[in-house]
Formats: structure tokens, C-alpha cells, sequence
């Protein structure tokens, strides 16, 4: 009794939070079998609800049973059909089919609304019957008025769509009477009008129509072949003609419903009674009840359910087993009662959810926040089918009911995410049965962060090392940065600062990965073109507004040993340098230094000199400076060439070589000094360089070539003025005659400097003459000493003091020298 008292009291209660719950409820109507995208309704219009036009979201559809049938637009609310709907399947003979939801409305804070749509019936449905035909038997002695039950149609529409009428085909003796079930079923029983005669007639033929009310109607029939038995005198009778039972539908199989009983006042088999189902029982009452042919007990087949159907009604007829029996019938209504079997449904669903089961509200949210809308349901009737709810976990949060049996999950308290991030619930939803069923689910309610922090490097610099040399796209780090906020807030993303190097930008250096940091190079790096590059790393989170840090990789080129040595001194061709030096040079002679320069640093550029062939023939150099010395006494001819090979390597690993071949070429002359090796550290050293060499040559080269055409001019000239005056003097031709002939001017040119063409000798006087030895002395000694223009004078001077070795400086012409003048003074001369 407590109980009970108890029960009513926490109802009344219930009641009353239902009568003042939060949120509107609005009614559209569809009908079924509407093509999906057919417009239904418009919340923000029907409901005169404020957009935002800032938004793409002013609703949202909280997810319930049956969300998929209809589409709410987020933008202006706009309802639609989401699929084709069945209302045959999804309320099956259900008066009234409502497909019910939830819709968030966005404004200063939120709005929910509740949305029922009523699925309107249409008439896609005919009436049909479960036999296209079947057979009747009635007795001959049946009286007037006799009954006998016939098989209903059916038909899955309902309302005006459903069965309204029967009829059958015109005849002589029998019509129908049309009935309703407890059920809700229509059906038609075929009366008898007036008395039979067998030997009249032994069968009758009729068609019955089944009508529906729909516009257009539809309509079923089967054809009824009624066969006129022989008389038989007694029939069973029931006790009772018909009987009402109730039934809970937990009720175990094989349980005990009701014992039926019939008698025949025949004696023998004639007054024998069995029982059955009449053959207009449909297949499901067969499938969940079984009459017992013999006793007439009539027991439960199968498990029923009241959420299925809580009516049957059903026909069992009681026959003799005498000739030409005549069945009575038994009409009973079994009504199924409801029982608290079905345990309360919940559907949570989130305001904003990442991930399932788990709801997400910023940190910042406002109290009175929705989080979540909780949804239930109980499939039974009455006190068994009415939910409440009660959340458990955290004071954070309090549920507020929003209409019927939904609720909402809102905040209690501020939230900081610092010290709590995330909670479990426990929601509880109980029925009001007896005994009462729950349902208890765990849900998760997260905080997400705010952007209030930065990404953070450890370090404002990172110096990092990459060997040069490196192959394009080579790793070289990876940085990273913290974030201490949440999902899109603590998203870091990198990002190379805009910047130039040696005149191209950085992102032709390096690339960066945006998601991991990690850095790798687009080119070699050389060492000796940069040895420092420093990289600007900025990361980003994803947050709104977006915070950034930044930090630098100082990269640092480490120095590979990528470069042989370079010979500078002498200067190199093909490889090879020419060294003049005399033949008698002594022991202890410094004849040249090798220089060489490495772009490496470090010990990659400490470089040792090494004679790797040739270092038996008289020369050694010093490993450290690369001077050449001869090491013996040398015993070589002018026409000796001796070839030595210096190597140069570097203090690498491995170590790198160059080599040259120096050819030495041997001189007559008397050194101005006579350097030993005691003297190698000295200053004074006489030391040969092959550049001042080659340019000696070539200037003595010049200067005697200069001479010879003066010379070759002036004696034709001198020549064409002799012949035209008529007093040549052969015997001035004789004496002191020598050919003059030059490495720089041959004896062929000097044939052809005259016009005629004959042959013209050089006249000197003995003290003028100049010889070829003596022209490779004087070169000799120009190569050799510092001083090359000045003994080049001295040696002409001495020949002939009217030729003068001077250059005018004016390059290769022979206008305005001193030398080339052809006037009437030079011919003086």
C-alpha cells in the first residue's frame, strides 16, 4: 500500500514537470510515399524565428528513433522527406503515425523546438482475400437465418482507406451481414434467407466484393461455393456461443486460456463432438493458439505482445463425426493485457560531439548551457510506458526536462577545463511499472579548450650541423613545438618565414613539413659558398583567432673534404710548367716554389708537397713550403729537358692530390747570387718564378724581331738608293759578309726583303757584327736576370750604336719609332 502511494505521488509530480516543460511543439503533416526532397514545412517562417546571416547554422536536428525519414535545412529550417515513407511499415494499422524530433533554434542563447509529423494514409492498398475461392457446407434442415462466418480481407490502409463494405452476387436464398471485431477487423457472415431442399438444389455459387473507401476505391473478392449437406437431425451445441478472456502478454507458451465444450444429442458416433479452428481463422491466430481437437482446451501456442496487438478474436466450431454433420460455432475474444516487459530506451544526443558517446562544450560556455538532449522511450502502455530521468556524476550538471519524456543536460556551474576536463555521467531513465524497469548508460561530457596559448619552441635557437655535399632532400631535423590547448587550438602547423638567401628564398634551400616539423634539404650545400644559413621556423595553431611562435635553426654547413688542391704557382698548362734554370746550378739551389691553395678549411686545407716521380734526378722539395732545391750537383747539358712530378695532398679523409709535371730547361749565365739551402730562410734568396721567365722570352723575342725588320729595311733601301746613283762597289760586298739569322727571323725572309728579288747580304764591320750565339746568349741572359731591359740595351749598344733596341710604346706599328723611321735622317744614319 506504501508502494502504491508512493508510485502515485512520484506520478502526480511527473505530471506536473510535464505541464511545465520548456521548449514548442508544432504539427506538420505529409503524406506517405512522398518523393524524397518534397518540401513539409518551414520552422523559421511558421514560428517567426530570427536568422543569422552571419551563420550557416541557425538549426540543427538532434538525432532521435526515426531521424532518417525527414531533413531539417540548417541554414532557414526548411523541412523535407529525407526517404520515401511507408506508413504501413512503420505504423502498421496505427490510427494516428507521428514521426517525432527535436530541432535546436540558434539565437542569443537557443530554442528547442519539438516537431511531430503526422504521416497521412493514402489508398495504395487494395482489399484482398486470403483465398481466391473457397467452399462452405450448410445443411439441408438449416432454418432461416443461419449463419456461417466467412474469411475477411484485408487490407494494410486504414481510415476511410480501409475496408468499408462487402457485398455479394444476387441469388435466390442467401445474403451477408457485414460485422467488426473487437479487433477493428471487418468481416462478413453469410445468412440463409430461406429454407434449402437438396434435391432441388445441391450447391450454390456466389461472388463476394470487398470495397474500400479510398477515392478512387479499390476492391477484392473471391468466389464462395456453398455445398447443401444431407439432413442431419442433432447438432453440437456450446455452452456458451461466445466467450471474452484476457491474457497477460507475458504469459509462458502452452499456458491454459479456456476449455471449451460442446454437446450432440446423438448417440454413437453422431453425438461424437471434435473441435476446431473454422476455416476463416487467419494463419497468425493459428500460429499463436492451439485448440485441442478431442477436450476443446485451447491453449497458447506462441509468446505474445501487447506493443504487437493486444486484441485477437477467433471462431472454433464444434462438429460430429455422423454423416453430413452440421459444425457450431464459438466466438471468442481474447484481450491481451499489458505487462511491464519492455526496459526504457535512451538516445543521447550531443549538442557537439567529436566522437560517439562523448558530448564537447567550450570551457567558456555560459550556465544554463544545452549540452545534450536525452530522449526515451518505453514501449509499454499506461504507467509502464512513462519514463523520468535522473542524472548522477557531478553537480556541474543538472538535466531540465524539455517536454514528455525528453530531457536536456545543461550546465549548473562555470566550467575550467584547468581543473576538471572531462566528466562521467550516469543517466538513469525508470518507468512507473510495478516492478519498475531502468536503463543506466555512462556518458561523457568533455571540455574543449579556448585559444589562449601559443605554440612554445624550447628554444628560441637550434644550431644544427649538415655535412656539405649532402644529397638533395636529406633529412636534416625536425622541430617542435608544444601547444597546451585542445583538438584545433593545439594543432600546430609549421611554416617556413618568408626570407632570402645569397639572393633566393629559403624555400629553395630547405622544406618543411607542416604536420611533423621535420626539415629536409632541396640542394647540396657547399661549404665554401655559405657556411651558416639561418632558417626562421613560425608555428601556427588552428585556432580562431590563430597564435604563432616562432623560432630559428641556425644551420650550420659542416666542411667535407670536396676539394683537391689547386696549383697556382708556376702557372699550369695542360698540366705542365716549364722551370729555366742554369746548368750549373749547385746543390742547395732553390730553382721554384710550388703554390697551391685548398677551398677546404681546416685540416682539409693543410697541404704536403711530395716529388712522386723524377726525385732521383738531382731536385727534392720541402714537404711543408713546396720549394724546389736541387739536391746534388747537376751534370746536364743546355739541351737536357729533365720532367719531375709534384704531387700536392691535402690533410683530408681521404686525403685529395693534384699533381703537375715540371719540365726543367737548363741555361749558360753566371748567377748574381749563389743560394744554398743554409739560405732557404733568408730573404735574398735568388729565387726562378716561370711567369717572369715566359714574359723575358717573349719581350726579347719582340725586340729582336723589331730588329730584324729595321734592319731588312734599311739595306734595301739602302740598296734601291745605291743602284739609281750608279756607284755600287762590288769589293765593299767581300769582306766581313755573315748571313744574320735569328730564332725570330729566318734567312728566307731576309732573301725576299728586297724588291728585285736577288739574294742581300748584311755588311757589319767587325766590330758590328751580331751572331746567333750571341742573340741566345743575350735571351739567355734575359730570362735569367731581373733586369732583362736593361742588358737587352747594353748587348745592342755594344753591336752597333745607331740601331736602338727602344720601344715606342706605341705597339706594333712602324710609324713615329725610332727604330722604323725611313726618312731621309734614317737613311743618314
Amino acid at each position: 500500500m506504501l508502494f502504491t502511494v508512493f508510485s502515485v505521488l512520484i506520478l502526480i509530480m511527473f505530471m506536473l514537470s510535464v505541464a511545465e516543460c520548456e521548449g514548442n511543439t508544432i504539427r506538420y503533416q505529409t503524406s506517405e510515399e512522398d518523393a524524397p526532397g518534397t518540401i513539409i514545412g518551414n520552422l523559421a517562417k511558421d514560428m517567426s524565428l530570427s536568422l543569422s546571416h552571419s551563420s550557416k547554422t541557425n538549426f540543427r536536428m538532434m538525432k532521435q528513433f526515426n531521424d532518417s525519414f525527414i531533413r531539417v535545412r540548417e541554414s532557414n529550417g526548411e523541412l523535407t522527406v529525407g526517404e520515401r515513407i511507408d506508413r504501413e511499415r512503420i505504423c502498421r494499422h496505427t490510427p494516428l503515425c507521428l514521426v517525432t524530433f527535436d530541432v535546436v533554434h540558434f539565437s542569443d542563447r537557443y530554442r528547442l523546438i519539438h516537431v511531430q509529423v503526422e504521416i497521412k494514409d493514402i489508398n495504395d492498398n487494395s482489399p484482398e482475400f486470403p483465398n481466391k475461392e473457397y467452399v462452405v457446407e450448410i445443411s439441408e434442415n438449416a432454418a432461416a437465418g443461419s449463419r456461417i462466418p466467412l474469411d475477411p480481407a484485408a487490407d494494410a490502409d486504414v481510415g476511410s482507406n480501409y475496408i468499408q463494405s462487402y457485398q455479394i452476387s444476387v441469388n435466390s436464398h442467401f445474403t451477408i451481414d457485414v460485422l467488426l471485431r473487437a479487433d477493428g477487423v471487418k468481416y462478413a457472415e453469410l445468412v440463409l434467407m430461406k429454407e434449402l431442399d437438396r434435391e432441388t438444389q445441391s450447391s450454390y455459387t456466389v461472388e463476394l466484393v470487398a470495397t474500400d473507401g479510398g477515392n478512387p476505391y479499390r476492391s477484392g473478392s473471391t468466389k464462395i461455393t456453398i455445398k447443401v449437406t444431407d439432413f442431419n437431425d442433432n447438432s453440437p451445441v456450446f455452452d456458451q456461443s461466445s466467450f471474452s478472456v484476457s491474457l497477460p502478454e507475458d504469459a509462458p507458451v502452452g499456458a491454459f486460456i479456456l476449455d471449451l465444450n460442446a454437446v450432440d444429442a446423438d448417440e454413437g458416433s453422431n453425438g461424437e463432438v471434435v473441435y476446431g479452428f473454422g476455416k476463416q481463422v487467419s494463419h497468425e491466430i493459428r500460429e499463436l493458439f492451439r485448440v485441442d481437437n478431442k477436450s476443446g482446451r485451447l491453449t497458447l501456442r506462441s509468446a505474445l505482445d501487447f506493443e504487437d496487438k493486444d486484441t485477437y478474436e477467433l471462431d472454433v466450431q464444434a462438429t460430429d463425426l455422423g454423416p453430413n454433420p452440421t459444425p457450431s460455432v464459438c466466438k471468442i475474444i481474447i484481450h491481451v493485457t499489458d505487462v511491464n516487459d519492455n526496459v526504457p530506451e535512451i538516445s543521447i544526443t550531443p549538442m557537439t560531439s567529436i566522437t560517439t558517446g562523448a558530448a564537447h562544450i567550450s570551457e567558456a560556455a555560459e550556465r544554463d548551457s544545452l549540452v545534450a538532449l536525452i530522449s526515451t522511450l518505453d514501449r509499454d502502455s499506461g504507467v509502464n510506458g512513462q519514463v523520468h530521468c535522473t542524472l548522477y556524476g557531478h553537480d556541474h550538471f543538472k538535466l531540465r526536462q524539455a517536454y514528455g519524456d525528453s530531457y536536456m543536460i545543461v550546465t549548473a556551474a562555470a566550467l575550467d577545463r584547468e581543473r576538471i576536463s572531462e566528466y562521467n555521467l550516469t543517466v538513469m531513465a525508470e518507468d512507473f511499472g510495478s516492478p519498475a524497469l531502468r536503463k543506466i548508460t555512462q556518458y561523457t561530457i568533455r571540455l574543449s579548450d579556448e585559444n589562449d596559448n601559443a605554440p612554445h619552441f624550447t628554444k628560441a635557437v637550434y644550431e644544427v650541423s649538415v655535412a656539405e655535399n649532402n644529397a638533395p632532400g636529406a633529412y636534416i631535423t625536425t622541430v617542435e613545438a608544444s601547444d597546451a590547448d585542445l583538438g584545433n587550438n593545439g594543432k600546430i602547423a609549421y611554416r617556413l618565414v618568408d626570407s632570402v638567401i645569397m639572393g633566393s628564398p629559403v624555400n629553395t634551400f630547405v622544406s618543411l613539413n607542416s604536420v611533423s616539423g621535420s626539415i629536409y634539404a632541396l640542394r647540396s650545400f657547399n661549404y665554401e659558398m655559405m657556411k651558416v644559413i639561418d632558417i626562421h621556423i613560425q608555428a601556427s595553431d588552428g585556432g580562431s583567432p590563430q597564435l604563432r611562435g616562432t623560432a630559428v635553426i641556425r644551420l650550420k654547413i659542416a666542411d667535407q673534404n670536396d676539394n683537391q688542391p689547386s696549383i697556382i704557382t708556376p702557372s699550369l698548362y695542360k698540366g705542365s710548367a716549364e722551370i729555366f734554370l742554369p746548368k750549373d746550378a749547385p746543390a742547395g739551389y732553390v730553382v721554384t716554389q710550388i703554390k697551391a691553395t685548398d677551398a677546404d678549411e681546416g685540416m682539409n686545407a693543410q697541404l704536403s708537397y711530395k716529388i712522386t716521380e723524377g726525385g732521383h734526378l738531382g731536385f727534392s722539395i720541402n714537404k711543408d713550403t713546396g720549394k724546389v732545391h736541387v739536391s746534388r750537383q747537376l751534370t746536364y747539358d743546355l739541351a737536357d729537358n729533365v720532367k719531375v712530378t709534384v704531387s700536392v695532398s691535402d690533410n683530408g679523409s681521404p686525403a685529395l692530390t693534384s699533381t703537375a709535371i715540371i719540365h726543367f730547361s737548363f741555361i749558360e749565365g753566371s748567377l748574381p747570387s749563389m743560394p744554398s739551402l743554409a739560405q732557404n730562410g733568408s730573404e735574398g734568396l735568388f729565387e726562378w718564378d716561370m711567369s717572369i721567365a715566359i714574359i723575358i722570352v717573349l719581350a726579347g723575342s719582340c725586340s729582336l724581331l723589331l730588329l730584324a725588320i729595321i734592319l731588312i729595311t734599311t739595306i734595301c733601301s739602302r740598296r734601291k738608293k745605291e743602284t739609281r746613283e750608279g756607284d755600287y762597289d762590288d769589293k765593299e760586298d767581300t769582306p766581313n759578309v755573315e748571313n744574320v739569322t735569328t730564332p725570330l727571323a729566318s734567312s728566307n725572309a731576309a732573301e725576299t726583303g728586297c724588291k728585285d728579288g736577288r739574294q742581300t747580304a748584311v755588311i757589319f764591320d767587325s766590330n758590328s757584327r751580331v751572331t746567333e750565339a750571341g742573340l741566345l746568349n743575350a735571351t739567355g741572359i734575359w730570362q735569367r736576370n731581373g733586369s732583362t731591359n736593361n742588358n737587352m740595351e747594353g748587348t745592342i749598344s755594344a753591336r752597333d750604336p745607331h740601331i736602338s733596341g727602344k720601344d715606342s710604346g706605341k705597339g706594333d706599328s712602324d710609324f713615329n719609332d725610332s727604330d722604323s723611321d725611313i726618312s731621309g735622317d734614317a737613311h743618314k744614319k
